[in-house]
């Protein structure tokens, strides 16, 4: 793949703003639809909400007028933007099943790029955290059962197994253990800058997702169980956030933002597979050659640096969603013990990470366990599901 959208031009920005009618898109069908095409939505508003946070951040750290109407410019079209690609989801959803297929989207969208990350620090990063996006599928798998009484793979189709990951009531660390060491933002491969930023942007939003949905079901156990991987999900966030150099400028941040949607929106509208959706990426993706410009001509402007010595020479071979069944079960079956020790991982329980267990926990059940227990009651048995066989670990198959 050649394309580099630094030497593409996009719409011009007097010209993208839609009207009414043209953001009042169609949503897709989630019977119909291909599991893939939802993940893609839901991966695309986290990267457009995380576009639209960044940019308000910049623009109350900066005292220039000028760069603040810039900001703003460009900040609203990332806002119609975000709402015409989350308002393809369909309403007639429930917030569980919208769950289930946000933690579709963090398995298979952090396994991937596990897959294909060239940093061995930051490859064992998202190896870590994808193992407990697993379990979290398989916790409210087996809660959608019980609370709504269908299957979890009338979402998933098959493409993502539901079984134990490393177990939920495990994840839960002193804050000091889920912060990582950063790349070096000179010497790393434009690559893992962009898989940074995405894996950051998405465990965000699903991180906001839960804090506000979470309280509005009635049954206890839905609303412990979002609370519970809630907060892992706000360690989430701190542990891929903090792979991201703090000494890279806002320039250069901007221009990173800027040409990461670049490289998802060309990924996604080449392999999509409903044609009105892949219609928007396209769109989308010559919006966002023009941002990727503005923001190079301010990086020029402000920071006296050339954008093209921070971003890659042409756009990396495109982010795909696609079974991992295979990597995940290896992940399974060598790391489902780890956990975190300062910037690294090891196989014991440790002091710091025993007594926040005992502080959180106080010698009860969490919800995470509590579920499954509510669960067996209930159906005598687990919701799995198994395409590839018993699962790895014989301590972790099904009674």
């Amino acid at each position: 793949m050649t394309f580099n959208p630094l030497e593409q031009r996009g719409i011009p920005l007097e010209r993208q703003i839609r009207n009414w009618r043209e953001l009042n898109v169609t949503p897709i069908d989630p019977d119909h639809c291909d599991p893939y095409t939802r993940c893609r939505i839901i991966t695309m508003n986290g990267i457009e909400v995380e576009a639209i946070m960044f940019s308000h951040q910049l623009a109350r750290n900066t005292v220039d007028p000028e760069v603040k109407r810039q900001l703003a410019q460009t900040r609203y079209i990332e806002a119609q933007q975000q709402k015409a690609v989350n308002w393809l989801l369909p309403g007639v959803s429930s917030v569980l099943e919208t769950t289930i297929a946000y933690e579709q989207v963090a398995v298979d969208l952090t396994a991937w790029v596990a897959r294909m990350e060239p940093d061995p620090y930051l490859k064992q990063a998202y190896q870590f955290g994808v193992l407990e996006d697993f379990d979290h599928l398989y916790r409210y798998a087996n809660l959608y059962e019980m609370i709504e009484h269908r299957k979890a793979d009338a979402i998933v189709e098959g493409l993502t197994e539901v079984m134990p990951g490393r177990p939920t009531k495990y994840h839960h660390r002193h804050p000091a253990d889920n912060v990582r060491d950063p790349y070096a933002k000179d010497e790393t491969n434009p690559l893992s800058k962009l898989h940074a930023l995405t894996i950051m942007s998405a465990e965000q939003q699903t991180m906001n997702f839960y804090m506000n949905t979470g309280p509005t079901y009635m049954e206890p156990i839905a609303r412990q169980l979002y609370q519970e991987i809630g907060l892992i999900e706000e360690e989430h966030v701190t542990h891929y956030e903090s792979l991201v150099d703090p000494g890279e400028t806002w320039w250069e941040q901007l221009v990173n933002h800027e040409y990461n949607e670049c490289y998802l929106y060309y990924s996604f509208m080449e392999q999509e597979s409903d044609p009105r959706v892949k219609a928007i990426w396209e769109l989308h993706l010559n919006q966002e050659l023009e941002h990727l410009h503005i923001a190079c001509d301010l990086m020029r402007r402000h920071d006296g640096r050339d954008p093209e010595s921070v971003l890659a020479p042409q756009l990396p071979d495109v982010l795909t969603f696609e079974p991992n069944k295979a990597y995940l079960r290896e992940l399974l079956d060598t790391q489902i013990d780890l956990t975190t020790l300062g910037a690294g991982y090891v196989r014991e329980a440790h002091e710091r990470f025993e007594k926040m267990q005992e502080q959180l926990h106080g010698g009860e059940a969490p919800p995470s366990e509590r579920v499954m227990t509510q669960h067996d009651e209930m159906f005598g048995r687990e919701y799995r599901v198994e395409t590839e066989g018993e699962h790895p670990d014989p301590a972790l198959r099904e009674k």
